[in-house]
């Protein structure tokens, strides 16, 4: 079994223990991942870019990172549930994708511009 699939069914049994399926729509969940993201972008939100990644990869900043990124994950794991989608292979899928898009020796230390 995959971690994936474990947090999945964890998750599952979570909510249904406190019977919180019924509020767990997609809409609902969706407004709750982006409250979560909003929550782990406030930890950056006035750090110096250039000193972000030293300055939240050790102590307090790091255990607090690391707790927004799992709700943001649980509810994302949430999501995919409820909407049976295969978040392992859709994930697969669109990194394989990514990887033909984005050529290693045509996009070497280049930023992609969306198109």
């Amino acid at each position: 079994m995959s971690d994936l699939h474990e947090l999945t069914l964890l998750m599952r049994q979570f909510s249904e223990d406190r019977d919180w399926a019924q509020f767990h729509d997609p809409k609902s969940l969706i407004l709750a991942l982006v409250g979560e993201v909003g929550e782990l972008a406030e930890l950056f939100q006035w750090l110096p870019a250039d000193t972000a990644r030293a300055e939240a990869s050790h102590g307090r900043m790091q255990e607090r990172a690391g707790e927004e990124m799992a709700d943001v994950l649980l509810y994302l794991i949430r999501l995919a549930d409820i909407l049976d989608v295969d978040l392992s292979a859709s994930t697969r899928r669109k990194l394989a994708e990514a990887e033909s898009r984005f050529d290693a020796g045509t996009f070497q230390g280049i930023a992609p511009i969306k198109d």
